[in-house]
Formats: C-alpha cells, sequence, structure tokens
C-alpha cells in the first residue's frame, strides 16, 4: 500500500497543468502585460521632449516603442 499511495502521490504533482489552468495562466500574463505596457507608456509619456530625444523616440513613437515596434537608433553611441 505506501508503494501504491507514494506513486499516486508523485504523479498528482508531476502531472502537466489541464487546460483551465492553462487558460488561466493566460489571461493573467495578459492582465498583467498590459497593466505593464499602460504603465510604461505613462512613464514616456510623462517626458519632456528632449528627454525622449535623447532616448531616440518621437512621442508619436511612444506606444509603438512599448509595443517593440521601434527599434531605439544609436545605441551606445555617444
Amino acid at each position: 500500500m505506501l508503494a501504491t499511495l507514494s506513486t499516486v502521490i508523485r504523479f498528482a504533482i508531476t502531472k502537466k497543468p489541464g487546460g483551465f489552468s492553462r487558460l488561466l495562466n493566460a489571461w493573467r500574463e495578459g492582465v498583467a502585460g498590459y497593466f505593464f505596457s499602460r504603465s510604461a507608456m505613462t512613464d514616456l509619456s510623462e517626458l519632456d521632449e528632449r528627454a525622449l530625444r535623447d532616448i531616440g523616440l518621437n512621442r508619436s513613437q511612444i506606444e509603438a516603442a512599448v509595443y517593440g515596434f521601434v527599434t531605439i537608433r544609436n545605441q551606445g553611441r555617444r
């Protein structure tokens, strides 16, 4: 009985998450990503034009930069 019980417990622990659990995790990561992106856009929007120019962005590029569609030019150049 002891061997059977340990086998059942080990199986339950190593079992892959079910469909509902994966769906819930995907939803949670999506919501967290949304709030992270909104926070980044808010922070960048609060910068003045000179600070944005220093990091290589125009105000119109903020949203695209947050989502990774804009690459910052001249990185590492002084």
